[in-house]
């Protein structure tokens, strides 16, 4: 069976990784394909965009295995051509993308994880920085979205010590949006991707951008940009559906266009 699954329903991608015998380690196959996949997404039917994990957990990071293998025993090119280009691919996809934390995320799987959007995570489910244990230093944007989560004090600790983060204390310090119980742990994720799809699919888009850009910006260079994206976002059907729907006292439709 595939590394990497995508399942599309109701406007709602949810890609899982499908290593679970090897805890969801990322190899060169599974990054790519994981790449290719979130390509797929960009497709105006998809509105929202679950990432998740098969079994015990949402991804171990890289496959150390495959490292050692390599040819010099070194890391190569992994990040610039398999890591680096999904946290881009997660960072330009012009929808929202929810991390759905299932169990350990770990390395690379951690960052992978808080470079989406929303982040939610199984109450039993945990968060490492485990580079420090072997010798590395943070990678696939760790270094750049922990501390905006966070703060740089927590984020240098728990990046140098190497710490497991319990879910319930990933949402206590802000590192995640929500902790769900175990049992209803899909169905609460699942639901939360349905109304994300539900919702003016633009608008939410260029909120991502605003937010993202908002960490290089002065404050004349945010306002600016939030007058111009409000501009592109009042041009859209969404907001003429809602401006409607508002006057009609009922229910907005929206179509994501």
């Amino acid at each position: 069976m595939s590394s990497v699954l995508l399942e599309i329903n109701g406007g709602v991608a949810e890609i899982t990784l499908n290593r679970p015998d090897k805890y969801n380690a990322f190899t060169r196959e599974m990054s790519l394909l994981l790449q290719e996949k979130l390509d797929k997404c960009a497709s105006g039917e998809i509105r929202a965009v679950v990432i998740t994990g098969a079994g015990k957990a949402f991804s171990a990071g890289q496959d150390l295995k495959e490292v050692i293998e390599m040819e010099g025993g070194g890391l190569g090119n992994i990040l610039s051509e398999q890591l680096n280009p999904i946290v881009i691919k997660i960072r330009n996809l012009e929808k929202p993308v929810i991390a759905a934390v299932n169990g350990v995320a770990a390395g690379a799987g951690a960052n992978i994880a808080i470079a989406c959007d929303i982040v939610v995570a199984s109450k039993s489910a945990g968060f490492i920085q485990a580079f420090s244990k072997i010798g590395l230093i943070p990678d696939s944007g760790g270094t750049y979205f922990l501390p905006r989560l966070i703060g740089l004090q927590k984020a240098t600790a728990l990046m140098m010590l190497g710490e497991n983060i319990s879910a319930e204390e990933a949402e206590r310090i802000g590192m995640i949006y929500k902790a769900f119980p175990d049992e209803n742990f899909k169905e609460e994720y699942r639901k939360l991707a349905a109304q994300l799809a539900s919702m003016p699919t633009k608008a939410l888009s260029l909120t991502k951008r605003a937010l993202l850009d908002s960490s290089q910006n002065t404050l004349m260079q945010q306002l600016q940009l939030e007058d111009q994206l409000q501009v592109t976002a009042a041009d859209s059907e969404d907001f003429a559906e809602g401006v409607k729907a508002f006057v009609e006292k009922r229910k907005p439709v929206f179509k994501g266009k």
